[in-house]
């Protein structure tokens, strides 16, 4: 009976280690989308300050000079209970790694009570629109070509121009994505 009181406890503290590194991941995950959207947002910032100069559009898509937004999933690691150990901001691209605040917690496991799981996630900012041709820069603004639609740009009316959701799509990056 001793023995099957034992393996109880034992699946315990092994739920208990599968929880908090759940919660490391989710706050891994949360900390590389938040960066990865905040520099979206200030590229599509970016291309509307430059909308009258499409010779500058492709380095806004290639995400050149796109800043370092660590502060922000620093933010989001501790809104999840967690620290961030390590932001990469890469062209387009966060990689963070966080530890939970909390241990796995006491159990019958010897040494679970000092435990905290670290875990990594990896956000990309993937560009959803073709910048124009070398010549485009000449005469007037030339059709955004994105994904899911082409534009007709009118600098004149702001509220018809592309969004940051219709210029970048932010998401993490699966197993392929180096």
């Amino acid at each position: 009976m001793a023995g099957l009181l034992f393996l109880a406890f034992a699946y315990l503290a092994v739920g208990q280690a599968a929880v908090n590194r759940s919660g490391a991941q989710t706050a891994a995950d949360a900390a590389a989308l938040a960066a990865a959207q905040k520099t979206r947002d200030r590229l599509a910032d970016q291309w509307l300050a430059d909308l009258l100069d499409p010779t500058k559009w492709q380095d806004i898509f290639e995400g050149k000079d796109s800043g370092d937004d660590c502060a922000r999933a620093a933010q989001l690691a501790t809104e999840n209970d967690a620290d961030l150990r390590s932001c990469k901001p890469g062209p387009l691209q966060y990689e963070v790694t966080v530890r939970t605040n909390k241990s796995v917690g006491d159990s019958v496991v010897p040494g679970t009570e000092s435990i905290q799981s670290t875990e990594s996630a990896k956000a990309v900012i993937e560009p959803l629109c073709e910048p124009p041709s070398e010549d485009a820069g000449k005469g007037a603004l030339p059709q955004l070509i994105c994904k899911d639609r082409n534009w007709d740009l009118n600098p004149d009316d702001r509220a018809s121009l592309p969004g940051p959701d219709d210029l970048f799509d932010v998401h993490l990056a699966t197993n392929d994505e180096g």
